[in-house]
């Protein structure tokens, strides 16, 4: 038996920090680590670091294996799917050893000599992060317009190049968002910046090439704290768009994209709980909404010159059991994008509603999308589809002979079999009674409802996002040793409607945490696994998850992985200083408020960590993250190392290089999978031999 390396962990020093609000004291000895400046700060997340790698030593061939493998079932010279748009056909691709994308296109047709547009690897080699945001062509094809950041905490400058001459052009906007369309003028060009300190989208400008930065005309400014703002421009190109948003509130205001001198018009002005979304057809505006209490949303329409709400009129009326999420529209056909009984689905109808249909899918849990679809003028929708057991497809659908051509579908290198994999779908029963959808993927050659199955538990709920049930290459590499994988499709997302995300948030946010638990009592009391099997997982919102229900019920699980976690919530929500505090009062509640400060107080990982015994736990952060900011797992990990008792691995990775996202690039963020799943599986005593 391998003998492991013993190490002491690092002790965090403790400063005593008086925290008061609405006559309660909090006494925080770990507030010293919010500078990321302070060298006693980066010596912490080093000495943290190389505690890690020493606790995980023995896993480091381990980890070279699993990397090879995740590494190995990715084809490396693979391209996507090409797109037609303005006589241009676009795809990117990737080469042998490239860990970033090539944009590319064909002038009219396939068989055209490939153009390069950018290619990523040559800007990103010798940085330690890269990122190109966004791209666009301007609407004559001569120019491309990116965003690109070598930091990885989502500030990007925008940089434009000639695609006659293959120069890049002098003009450069420094610390945007990475947000911005071009105007038809193949000239102008709008993007959103943020606020330097809260990095809240906030400031829309107008840069007309050729021009300074500094001589760009502010055209918008979101002055509540609460909103952010982008702009994007509608299928038609007729217009450009300013959306400010709230979590609960939208306002969109209209300029004609062929002059970009004219002022921007308000469509409806924001009234709270109302949200919108937007889309123009020939003299007509289509409006995704909630008006009405419409809670599940519904489709409507008004004349562009009279945009307001008293002039809506429905197209798809509001349905209680049918979650309208979005629309795509084309000359003949309207497709809606819908969510019913936790699934996902595509309805096709023609205008009038004469003819309307579903694309049939056959799996009982699955994921279906719309694509790209940038032409109006044609009977062909482009979507995808996976699954937990079919890789990523791509669909060209007929809309009117309802004829489906398979374009491409994800190749896994070295062979993949989907009928050696069994997904199912099941329910778990919240303590209030709320039946909760748990989709679920295992090897059926190693899988027996024995309870001796290792299980990952993963989920995230918050924000309405509902975590669909997706193909993943690299958890292969867990169901082939064994392990059963599971997502927990609770509250505070959006699955089973948006009732289901209401009854997740705010004053209701402890559904998110109780349907955890019972989708994991589930799991143990019908034997897929058992406690001393069992492992969760959850990131960002996510991780606030996992910090939450190991407090609750740390006798669940053997091992908890918990990613970028926003665990210190009532520190942060009290701090409109740091990024994203204000546009989220709306989700968690404003402690302010003294019954958002309680109700928040109660469940926060950092305030509620006890005398007790944890579940072994990887916690992963980015030193640059301006989400979730380093010191909350930072601070979290100190206070558990302070309180804990049990002899479980406690353990903090920080990559000192990236942000929220982790590492750039399509094999480096593999590194750290690996080593997540070296974790995982040397506690379910599925590494190698000599890991023993």
């Amino acid at each position: 038996m391998k003998k492991r390396v013993s190490k002491t962990p690092p002790k965090a020093k403790k400063i005593n920090k008086t925290l008061l609000d609405h006559d309660h004291t909090r006494v925080d000895p770990f507030f010293w680590m919010n500078d990321r400046e302070d060298p006693e700060v980066i010596a912490y997340l080093d000495a943290e670091n190389h505690y890690t790698k020493a606790q995980l030593a023995h896993t480091e061939k381990f980890q070279q294996l699993l990397f090879d493998e995740m590494k190995g079932r990715i084809k490396k010279d693979d391209s996507s799917v090409p797109y037609f748009k303005s006589g241009y056909f676009y795809y990117h691709r990737f080469v042998t050893g490239g860990e970033y994308p090539i944009y590319c296109r064909k002038t009219g047709s396939l068989e055209a000599d490939e153009e390069i547009l950018l290619d990523v690897n040559e800007l990103g080699k010798n940085e330690g992060y890269f990122q190109v945001g966004g791209l666009g062509v301007s609407e004559d094809g001569q120019l491309l317009c990116y965003a690109a950041d070598n930091v990885g905490r989502r500030i990007y400058q925008l940089h434009w190049k000639d695609l006659q001459s293959g120069e890049n052009l002098i003009d450069a906007i420094t610390d945007t968002t990475g947000n911005f369309v071009w105007a038809n003028d193949n000239r102008t060009v709008f993007y959103s910046k943020q606020d330097p300190e809260t990095l809240r989208a906030y400031r829309i400008y107008k840069h007309q090439l050729g021009t300074s930065q500094e001589d760009d005309e502010l055209v918008y400014e979101e002055m509540d704290e609460t909103f952010t703002c982008h702009v994007k421009k509608s299928k038609s190109k007729a217009y450009i768009f300013i959306a400010s948003q709230s979590t609960v509130s939208s306002e969109y205001r209209f300029a004609p994209a062929d002059d970009s001198s004219q002022p921007f018009l308000l469509v409806q002005e924001r009234i709270r709980d109302l949200e919108y979304d937007i889309e123009h057809v020939r003299e007509e505006f289509y409006i995704l909404t909630n008006a009405q209490d419409a809670k599940n949303f519904k489709l409507v329409k008004t004349a562009v010159i009279q945009p307001g709400m008293d002039n809506w009129e429905d197209v798809i009326p509001h349905r209680e059991n049918v979650l309208l999420e979005g629309f795509e529209l084309f000359n003949n056909h309207l497709v809606l994008e819908e969510r019913f009984n936790g699934l996902t689905r595509l309805q096709v109808r023609s205008w009038d509603g004469a003819q309307k249909h579903y694309i049939k899918l056959d799996e009982p849990t699955y994921t279906v999308w719309t694509g790209y679809n940038p032409e109006f003028y044609t009977q062909v929708l482009r979507f995808g589809y996976n699954s937990l057991c079919i890789p990523n497809t791509t669909y060209d659908y007929d809309m009117v002979t309802r004829e489906k051509t398979m374009l491409k579908q994800q190749e896994i290198v070295g062979g993949y079999s989907p009928g050696e994999y069994q997904s199912e779908r099941c329910w778990a029963i919240a303590e209030d009674g709320t039946e909760v959808p748990i989709s679920l993927v295992y090897k059926k050659a190693l899988f027996q409802k024995s309870g001796k199955n290792p299980l990952l538990l993963y989920a995230y709920g918050s924000y309405g996002h509902s975590t669909d049930p997706t193909f993943s290459s690299s958890r292969l590499s867990l169901l082939d040793r064994g392990f059963v994988f599971a997502i927990a499709h609770i509250r505070g997302g959006q699955e089973m409607g948006r009732y289901w995300y209401e009854n997740g948030k705010m004053l209701q946010k402890k559904n998110t945490f109780s349907d955890f638990i019972a989708c994991a009592e589930f799991l143990i009391g019908e034997k897929y696994t058992s406690s001393d099997s069992l492992f969760a997982m959850g990131g960002s919102a996510g991780g606030l998850l996992m910090g939450t229900v190991i407090n609750w019920r740390p006798d669940l699980f053997k091992g908890v992985v918990a990613a970028v976690p926003f665990v210190d919530v009532v520190t942060t929500m009290l701090d409109e200083t740091i990024p994203l505090t204000t546009g989220e009062f709306d989700e968690w509640g404003n402690p302010k408020e003294k019954s958002y400060y309680d109700y928040m107080l109660s469940y926060s990982p950092y305030d509620n960590v006890k005398k007790q015994d944890y579940p072994h736990l990887l916690i992963t952060t980015g030193l640059h993250d301006s989400q979730v900011q380093y010191w909350e797992p930072a601070k979290w990990i100190a206070k558990l190392r302070d309180t804990a008792t049990g002899d479980s691995k406690i353990l903090l990775h920080t990559n000192m290089e990236a942000g929220h996202g982790g590492a750039s690039g399509r094999f480096r963020a593999l590194r750290e999978l690996a080593m997540e799943y070296a974790f995982i599986l040397d506690l379910a005593g599925k590494s190698l031999p000599e890991n023993k």
